[in-house]
Order: C-alpha cells, then sequence, then structure tokens
C-alpha cells in the first residue's frame, strides 16, 4: 500500500500530469462540484496559513493594515475605467436576480423573474473599482494620505481551462490598495511591495526570482507600470509569482477622488495595487517538488519533523514514547513545528511513504535498538538521505539540519534557473532554443507587433524587463531595429 500511495507520474514522462498527480495524492486540493473551482484540503490549506501568516506580517511592518470591501461589485464602477473593465470584462461573474421562488411544476427551484435587479452585479475579479469608490469618502485632504490597505479575500475570474492552484475560477488572495499624495511616494510603495514579495519568494519559498517590469502589452489592466517577479519551474516555464501595479491616477480620476495639497491646490489621489494568490502553492510544488512527492521548504512546511516510533509491543512503545517526549517539547521550545505520530492504524512503512508524499522535510524513526543505543535514525527529505545519530543534542542538530535544508531547496532551484538561462542574438536561435525549456534573454525592439509576433510564432512571450543585470543597447533579433536592453522571454504559465 506504500508503493500504491507514492505512485505518481514521473516528470520526465509528463509534467502536467506529475503535477495534477501530486496536488491529488498529497492532499493539497480537489476540484470541486463547482466547475473551474477547488477543494483546498485541510494540508493544502495549512500551507497557504502559513504563507499568510509571513506575509501579513512583511505588510504590517511596512506600514499597512487589513481592511475588508464588498464581495460584489456595481456593474457601473466597472464602467469608469475603460482599461480596466477591458482587460477582465471577458471574466466576470454576473449576479442578476436576488431571489429564487420553488418551481411550479414541483422540480426544485428556479430563479424568481420577478426578483431582476436593477443593477447588475459583479463578483469581484479585483477590488480596484469598489475600493476607490470607497475611498472618495475617505480622503478630503493630504492629512488623510497615504491610506495603506490590504485585504485578505476570494475572487472570481471565469477561467475556461482550469488547473488546481495554478489557474482556477475562484482563488484566495490578497490585495493591498494604497492611495498617495505624489506620484513619487505612490511608485516608491510599487517598487517596495515588488521587494516585500521578492525577499519572500527567495527566503521563505526557497524561488529564486527575477524582478523586473512587464512590457505595455502584459501590465495589468488599468495600470501605468506593472513591476514583477518571475520564477523558473522544474521544466523550463515560467510562473508570475507576484505583481505590483503602479496606477498612477487613473482611478483617482474615474472614481473622483480628490485631495487639497499642502499648497491648497486640488489634485487627484495617486494609486497602487499588488497582491499574490494561491497559485504560489502551485509554484511551491513546481519548483521543488520531485518524483517522490512534494518538497517544501522548512519554513512553509506544515509539519517540519515527524517523529515515527517502530515497535513490537505496547511497552516497547511506551519507552519510545517517554524518550522522545524530552525531544518533542525541546524542538517546540526551539520554535520547530514536530508531529510525533503513534497511531497504530498504518504500519511504519506506510508512515514514511506517506510524510515523504507530503514533503516533510525531517523524519525521525526510533525503534528498539535505538532505545539500546541511544541513537534516532534521521532522513532529510530534499537529499532523501539517511544518517543514524545519538539522540544527545538532536534537538539543535535537527534545528541546524532545517536551515541547511532551506538553503540547499533554493540553491538547487537557483542553479537550475542558471543552467536553464541564455543569451541569444538571433530569431532563428530563439526558436530553436525556446523548445528546450528556458529562460532567454534577447534584445527586442519595444514593439507591440514584434512582441506578438514572438508570442504567435513560439508560444513565448515578454515575461519582463529585468531591474538587474545587463544593460547593454543592442538590436532586436526580430527586426534588427535598436534595443535599449535585453529582455527576458520565456513559455509560461
Amino acid at each position: 500500500m506504500a508503493k500504491e500511495l507514492k505512485e505518481l507520474t514521473k516528470r520526465s514522462e509528463n509534467y502536467s500530469q506529475w503535477y495534477q498527480d501530486l496536488v491529488i495524492k498529497a492532499d493539497l486540493a480537489e476540484n470541486s462540484a463547482v466547475r473551474g473551482c477547488m477543494v483546498i484540503k485541510p494540508y493544502g490549506y495549512a500551507i497557504w496559513e502559513k504563507m499568510q501568516r509571513v506575509l501579513d506580517d512583511m505588510f504590517k511592518e511596512t506600514g499597512h493594515m487589513n481592511a475588508y470591501f464588498p464581495l460584489l461589485i456595481p456593474k457601473s464602477f466597472l464602467s469608469k475605467e475603460a482599461q480596466h473593465v477591458e482587460g477582465f470584462a471577458k471574466e466576470c461573474a454576473v449576479v442578476t436576480h436576488y431571489r429564487l421562488k420553488n418551481d411550479p411544476d414541483g422540480k426544485g427551484v428556479v430563479v424568481d423573474p420577478a426578483a431582476k435587479l436593477e443593477e447588475e452585479l459583479i463578483i469581484r475579479p479585483t477590488s480596484e473599482t469598489i475600493i476607490w469608490n470607497t475611498y472618495r469618502n475617505w480622503i478630503q485632504s493630504y492629512r488623510d494620505l497615504p491610506i495603506m490597505v490590504n485585504q485578505w479575500a476570494n475572487v472570481m475570474r471565469w477561467e475556461m481551462r482550469t488547473r488546481l492552484f495554478l489557474r482556477t475560477a475562484e482563488f484566495l488572495w490578497q490585495e493591498g490598495h494604497t492611495a498617495h499624495a505624489t506620484r513619487e511616494e505612490a511608485e516608491v510603495e510599487t517598487r517596495k511591495m515588488q521587494e516585500v514579495y521578492a525577499t519572500f519568494a527567495e527566503q521563505y519559498m526557497a524561488m529564486p526570482v527575477v524582478k523586473g517590469v512587464k512590457s505595455e502589452s502584459e501590465r495589468f489592466a488599468g495600470a501605468v507600470d506593472t513591476y514583477t517577479i518571475e520564477a523558473m519551474m522544474q521544466d523550463g516555464k515560467a510562473l508570475q509569482a507576484g505583481t505590483s501595479h503602479f496606477l498612477g491616477q487613473n482611478f483617482g480620476k474615474a472614481f473622483d477622488v480628490t485631495f487639497i495639497d499642502k499648497e491648497g491646490k486640488v489634485d487627484y489621489a495617486w494609486a497602487t495595487s499588488w497582491g499574490v494568490s494561491t497559485r504560489l502553492i502551485g509554484a511551491l510544488i513546481m519548483a521543488h517538488s520531485d518524483d517522490n512527492g512534494l518538497v517544501l521548504p522548512p519554513l512553509l512546511a506544515p509539519i517540519q519533523v515527524v517523529i515515527v516510533p517502530i515497535y513490537r509491543s505496547e511497552e516497547q512503545l511506551e519507552q519510545i514514547r517517554e524518550k522522545v517526549s524530552g525531544i518533542v517539547s525541546k524542538l517546540k521550545t526551539m520554535g520547530v513545528s514536530v508531529k510525533f505520530d503513534d497511531a497504530d492504524n498504518k504500519k511504519p512503512g506506510w508512515k514514511f511513504a506517506e510524510y515523504e508524499l507530503k514533503g516533510v522535510p525531517v523524519r525521525l524513526a526510533m525503534g528498539g535498538r535505538d532505545l539500546e543505543n541511544n541513537t534516532i535514525e534521521v532522513m532529510r527529505r530534499d537529499k532523501l538521505e539517511k544518517e543514524t545519530i545519538s539522540c544527545e543534542g538532536i534537538e539543535a542538530y535537527v534545528k541546524n539540519l532545517l536551515e541547511d535544508i532551506q538553503q540547499n531547496i533554493f540553491q538547487k532551484a537557483y542553479d537550475n534557473r542558471a543552467s536553464h538561462t541564455i543569451t541569444v542574438d538571433t530569431y532563428e536561435e530563439f526558436k530553436e532554443k525556446i523548445e528546450e525549456g528556458v529562460f532567454i534573454l534577447a534584445h527586442w525592439d519595444g514593439t507591440a507587433e514584434t512582441e506578438e509576433q514572438v508570442k504567435n510564432e513560439t508560444k513565448a512571450t515578454i515575461r519582463c524587463i529585468p531591474l538587474e543585470g545587463d544593460k547593454t543597447p543592442g538590436k532586436c533579433m526580430v527586426t534588427g531595429k535598436p534595443s535599449a536592453q535585453r529582455v527576458l522571454f520565456a513559455r509560461a504559465y
């Protein structure tokens, strides 16, 4: 049964199926009865909670507070910012009635035609419109600024092709919405939040990212600039892991959010918005996991250490339990989440397979011989390496091991990205190399036409214009026209 538990499609055979298998078998999520929506199961939600906790602390450290705004948005609000509505119009779910009634034919319930709404309501695809309509009431003077608000919420975008965590019709996220008195202050905020996301991705998710700015055709609907962090998955595809948008005065003007500045003049408020979602769980899976299951960085693992007793009698189990209790309490004191699994409904082999599948970073096992020798078996999930060591000082050893695993997972992902990032100068070479699953740095003439041509012919998109790295001017690989710097191309999720 332990083998059956872990039977996954190999990444090399079908990466997409491997991902789907792993999400289901590791008990992270499943498809729901509502088409395109998912049920996030307790273990998957525990990962999201750890992400939430860290990010929420980071937001509060940078001066933000949480609030909550309605799920339903009047349709007229979405009509006020032309670019914004155009970007989301095809994904909106619309509420048209407010009441059901029993079917006269006795076939359940039907929509009551008499209960049609005067104005349809949109289930939020994002909340800029209703939030900026609210900010109009909050802002009169420069003294009311800045407003630094974050919302943890669910949103709905009517996706036709869905994949658990990566793209679902409903998903969980956070969306920050700030209002400022000056352009400079809003731009600083936008870049600051991009940096917060990059820090979280690299230090907690152990996932290296490229920081950059989106091209005009890829930026958020209604934004002046979109700053992004892009991560490489193990198949060489990119995943947009977080975005921060400088919205200029677009929403201030659309919703007439004005204030009296320090000189006594009337001006429109400057805006930002920024967000990450449960797609980060998909990123976590695809960046690190292997053919045996999840590989979770310790800082985000719901269970960091599991201890499995191997015993032949209740008496022996009691002896192991007594021996391990001190280790458990010391590890918890050190801030390590630890589980002692003495459940008698599964054999140790099954438990080993299950915790390996679920990506628990460190597994400890103690049997009768270990009791005699005062030893314990230690297995690290990232390398699948085992060793037997003394119980003396085991807590400090495990604490250091968790830090080493966190760093090793990051380094492995970093090295993989480095070995799959190349520089290309000709379009012929680009079309050849993009098939290999790589990040490509190439020159682009800055036009939407060239960008669209590359996308149509190769399925690769400009992931970002990198903020760091080689800024040497050159010639566009497609047209030969001048290019300010190399941009990052990849196929993406």
